[in-house]
């Protein structure tokens, strides 16, 4: 197996975990078949040289471990997580996993059955509705724009065949291995910066109308939805640390400025927040909140208003500093659960970063200023995209607001 490979030097624990990380995931699926990389990444958890689906489920639980898999819009992971004293017997499954699957036609029609039933289930969720609509007018025909799980039509037309075919390409892709596990050897190796050149590319479109700008979604529902935001830079870009600031200022505790803003000055929220995950091309920056019919209005009202303040006027040095120290203790608090450390280590390692940038990054926090996040927000939000879901009435007197607003 052509696999490079980190050791994770951690405290002692009484348990390892082995992890690979594979480049390319559902921004490898293919035009028409959405979801086909999905669907291999389940069906080679079931069975390898030596095991069938049963007697490999039974192995692994034989030593109460864990076998793990997850596809993302940039790579695929997979893992083995178990007690000290038996990962030497569980190890290898993920080398005979990758290399050596037996991609069973029978297990392949239940896991196409399976993925059918997330996308319907999918479905059933407002939230992924509207963000679904959302990352469509933001990232339009790039990879990011689809869902990772796949399209209900796209997944029925996958046939056996396909999957076969898929498997060949994605033994030629880059892999990465890393553990917290002395006996699995290895060493940093560079990458250079052409190993990591991606096919797609995609820059925030201001030139865009607002009404190409905005997407919505109606139900019967007594809920609305609403994401506002954009699409801004890769983990590798300088920008980045400036956006985990403005991440911390809007939503990082009951300090944050949509925390005070939508529930302590006016109570009117369900849910709140920011998303803002790593990606090796340009990441989605969104703020999504959750609110009754009554109040999408004002709450609209609200979030607008306060997107035009950070926009025109500067943030205090008081706020900064705050967003600063909730940062640090953010990166604190992600590194006690082994799993994510070694998660965002090698998603990190596969984009050719240091596997020990976050506290790089917040070093580099440090020298970051209320014009900077100010610069930031007209860099990428001055024109943002909006998508809400919700009763049909409530839809369209927002997109009149948006309309005369944006």
């Amino acid at each position: 197996m052509m696999l490079k490979k980190y050791f994770h030097n951690n405290l002692k624990r009484n348990f390892s975990i082995a992890m690979i990380w594979i480049n390319g995931g559902s921004d490898m699926d293919q035009n028409g078949k959405k979801g086909i990389n999905n669907i291999l990444c389940s069906l080679l958890t079931r069975g390898c040289e030596g095991f069938d689906n049963l007697a490999l489920s039974d192995f692994i639980e034989k030593y109460g471990a864990e076998l793990n898999h997850e596809v993302s819009e940039d790579g695929i992971f997979l893992s083995i997580k178990s007690l000290n004293i038996h990962f030497t017997k569980l190890i290898h499954l993920l080398d005979l996993i990758i290399n050596k699957p037996t991609l069973s036609s029978n297990q392949f029609q239940i896991v196409k059955k399976l993925a059918l039933n997330s996308i319907k289930k999918d479905k059933e969720n407002p939230f992924n509705i509207c963000f679904e609509k959302w990352r469509k007018i933001v990232y339009v025909k790039n990879p990011y724009a689809f869902n990772s799980i796949g399209y209900e039509k796209d997944v029925s037309d996958i046939v056996y065949k396909d999957i076969l075919c898929e498997y060949e390409r994605f033994r030629s892709r880059k892999k990465f291995l890393i553990s917290n596990n002395p006996k699995v050897n290895g060493k940093i190796l560079d990458l250079s910066d052409k190993e990591l050149n991606s096919q797609y590319s995609s820059i925030p479109n201001h030139e865009a109308s607002n009404i190409n700008r905005f997407a919505s979604y109606c139900l019967e529902s007594n809920q609305t939805i609403i994401m506002l935001g954009n699409q801004t830079c890769s983990r590798r870009s300088n920008e980045h640390s400036t956006l985990k600031i403005l991440e911390s200022h809007l939503s990082f505790g009951m300090s944050s400025a949509l925390f005070k803003l939508f529930r302590e000055k006016n109570g009117i929220t369900y849910d709140i927040g920011v998303v803002n995950s790593i990606r090796k091309n340009n990441a989605p920056f969104l703020v999504y909140l959750s609110v009754s019919n009554n109040n999408a209005l004002l709450a609209f009202d609200l979030l607008t208003s306060l997107w035009k303040e950070l926009i025109c006027s500067l943030i205090t040095e008081e706020e900064i500093i705050l967003a600063k120290t909730k940062l640090n203790s953010s990166f604190l608090f992600n590194n006690q659960l082994l799993d994510d450390i070694l998660l965002r280590k090698i998603q990190l390692i596969s984009l050719g970063i240091s596997p020990y940038s976050d506290k790089e990054s917040i070093s580099k926090t440090k020298s970051v200023t209320p014009k900077d996040i100010q610069k930031l927000m007209k860099k990428y939000f001055k024109k943002p995209f909006l998508s809400i879901t919700g009763n049909k009435n409530v839809c369209d007197d927002i997109k009149k607001k948006w309309i005369a607003n944006f």
